[in-house]
């Protein structure tokens, strides 16, 4: 009688079909920051059919920047000074070293797309502002206007209120109470006091959309894309499209990208960081707690967090708790799930 039911418990996976046989290894993974689970899906689907680890990666961060996650990723959001829209992302092929980015990136949609472009044309790493949108172009990307109602009400908005907030310090006149144009302040009458980085905390807190992919061969990719900070001064450029910075990818030992405030972040270079405690052997989620506390030493209240997995698949993040950012969403997808999975971390 035992035979037989050892029997029917060797045949059940059979007679239940393949839809319960799943692997028990857990890649490929895909691993994106926030809970934008359309571009998890897109990735995992690139994935699936048969597509490289970069096909993953920008189709995940492409979708983001059609819909415009958050606001805070592709066109229609985070207008600066000007109230023009410009775009940064990068993409980082973990097998090669090979990386695309592009900063500043004007009047053009599909900044993952163009990224990739920059890898794959060019032995250049990074191209920025209006010779970025002419590479572009000459890519076939389209050139249109990133504005759009929403965005522009961000800026009448923001002018009404004497351009607060904004970024600039030891300036005439006081740019804490009026808008530009605004010129040093002679040395003879700066403050001692002033602090030598402005940190600006949750209030100015924006999201980007990192992704990290590892394919079921090891091979590794990651990649960001993002509008930037709201009122940025024109001309600037975050963490994300700064390889080790926004993103870091290599087959030895993992990938991470990071999400927050992209100035003070790209101080630390918080994803290849992460990527080398996990290189030492560190578990993905002490890897980005670590990163985290090394920030935090100098820039307590700094907003971000980290997300971080080695080529086995195992998986981590961590984030800088604030009082309005206790917990930080991010979205994962293996093959030991049937759907893409919301995961939350409590901040430290």
């Amino acid at each position: 009688m035992a035979r037989k039911s050892n029997l029917r418990l060797l045949l059940v996976p059979f007679l239940l079909g393949p839809a319960l046989v799943r692997s028990s290894s857990p890649l490929p993974l895909v691993v994106n920051t926030w809970p934008f689970k359309n571009a998890t899906e897109a990735a995992w689907r690139a994935l699936v059919s048969g597509g490289s680890t970069l096909d993953a990666v920008e189709s995940g961060c492409a979708v983001c920047e059609r819909e415009q996650c958050d606001g805070t990723v592709g066109f229609g959001g985070s207008p600066d000074e000007s109230g023009e829209t410009t775009l940064d992302a990068m993409i980082m092929d973990g097998t090669t070293m090979d990386v695309g980015a592009v900063g500043d990136l004007r009047r053009i949609k599909n900044a993952i797309g163009v990224a990739r472009k920059v890898l794959e044309y060019t032995t250049h790493t990074l191209l920025a502002g209006e010779s970025a949108t002419k590479f572009a172009e000459s890519m076939g990307f389209i050139n249109e206007d990133l504005s759009t109602n929403t965005s522009q009400a961000l800026h009448s908005a923001w002018l009404a209120r004497n351009c607060q907030p904004n970024y600039w310090r030891n300036v005439i006149p006081d740019a804490s109470k009026y808008c530009g144009p605004y010129k040093p302040k002679p040395p003879s009458i700066l403050k001692q006091d002033d602090p030598a980085c402005k940190e600006m905390g949750d209030n100015y807190g924006h999201d980007t959309i990192g992704m990290i992919v590892i394919h079921k061969t090891g091979h590794t990719a990651a990649g960001t894309s993002t509008n930037g900070i709201k009122f940025k001064i024109p001309g600037r450029i975050g963490d994300s499209p700064i390889p080790g910075s926004g993103a870091y990818a290599d087959d030895a030992a993992g990938a991470a990208a990071a999400t927050g405030d992209g100035d003070t972040l790209m101080r630390f270079l918080p994803s290849y960081q992460a990527v080398e405690y996990m290189r030492r052997g560190e578990d993905p989620t002490i890897a980005c707690q670590k990163v985290i506390s090394r920030i935090q030493k100098y820039f307590p209240n700094f907003f971000g967090a980290v997300i971080c997995a080695n080529v086995t698949g195992s998986y981590g993040a961590a984030c800088n708790k604030l009082p309005t950012f206790t917990k930080f969403s991010f979205m994962v997808y293996n093959s030991l799930k049937n759907q893409p999975t919301e995961e939350k971390v409590d901040c430290i």
